[in-house]
């Protein structure tokens, strides 16, 4: 199975360069993406459905961690999953896969790549809506995986997200940090749109702190990259990185505690894959017969002379 490319892309997002992002080969997965896969997994106790087969959407993104508390809470299903690239798939299948005796002993269930349309009863998709050119093709994609009354459940940044950050680009007049995200209720209506039932969309914020401007960036630096279309056109100098740690070092000394802060809004949604409902005809016709057929009968009246 692939994933979607873009040939459109949200306005404040640049395909390419969301592409060349999300294609980079990594050894793990960002720890941000880890603390909210545990907390995604969280919710899969009130679930009602007991998944036979679940794919995981592009686990180095999601999380490797997360990806193994998924399957220790469903351990007799069969787990498949997507990569975007070779060199990312041979990373996730040496995380992924256990050691050969386990699976020889059937400790292990058997994890592969590939999985058929239409088989699987959960779709996992941690942090990565987000970051995607064409997020309607993905939504499509993820309802084809789907077996019907099979359930989709994923996560991504909301548009709250580094609010501390933009704030301060703005201030001095620079081109935002980071594209603006789209709003839990958009996605709402985008599920129904590529025919998913019954969304469920909810969020929460989570706020880090940093001892130091440097501590900050280079932790952003692992999670992302800027691929807003307006964003710098060229690599910055000495200069303006030393004036980016002065405006941060002034931010954390506005603080009660010293430190940097960054917020990020988390949105979580949940939905189904219904069955197909049979077309309505725009017209009917019921002939004569057929209606007084429909009427209910009437039982004779008794003869009055004979109660007598």
């Amino acid at each position: 199975m692939q994933s979607p490319e873009s040939s459109t892309a949200p306005p404040t997002l640049d395909p390419l360069a969301c592409t060349r992002w999300l294609d980079r080969a990594r050894a793990s997965s960002a720890w941000l993406h880890e603390e909210v896969g545990q907390r995604m997994a969280d919710r899969l106790q009130w679930m009602r459905a007991r998944p036979r087969v679940w794919l995981d959407w592009w686990p180095l993104e999601g999380g490797l961690q997360a990806h193994q508390r998924v399957q220790a809470t469903y351990p007799q299903a069969r787990a498949h999953w997507v990569e975007r690239t070779p060199a990312r798939a041979r990373v996730a299948q040496l995380a992924l896969q256990g050691p050969l005796w386990r699976r020889w002993l059937g400790l292990d269930p058997l994890q592969t790549q590939e999985a058929a349309p239409g088989q699987a009863d959960l779709v996992w998709a941690n942090m990565s809506l987000h970051q995607v050119a064409n997020p309607e093709a993905c939504l499509r994609a993820w309802h084809q995986a789907l077996a019907v009354e099979g359930f989709l459940m994923f996560s991504c940044l909301g548009p709250d997200s580094l609010q501390e950050l933009r704030g301060l680009y703005a201030d001095l007049g620079w081109p935002p940090p980071a594209p603006a995200f789209t709003d839990m209720h958009d996605w709402g209506d985008m599920l129904v749109a590529a025919g998913f039932a019954e969304p469920v969309m909810d969020m929460e914020r989570i706020t880090l702190t940093y001892a130091s401007p440097e501590a900050l960036l280079a932790e952003l630096r692992g999670w992302g990259r800027n691929v807003h279309p307006e964003r710098f056109a060229a690599l910055r100098g000495r200069g303006w990185r030393t004036q980016l740690l002065s405006a941060l070092a002034r931010q954390a000394q506005q603080s009660p505690d010293g430190r940097l802060r960054l917020t990020f809004e988390i949105i979580y949604g949940h939905a189904l894959k219904a069955a197909p409902r049979a077309p309505k005809a725009r017209e009917s016709r019921v002939s004569l017969d057929d209606m007084r057929a429909q009427l209910p009968s009437r039982a004779p009246s008794p003869d009055k002379d004979a109660t007598r």
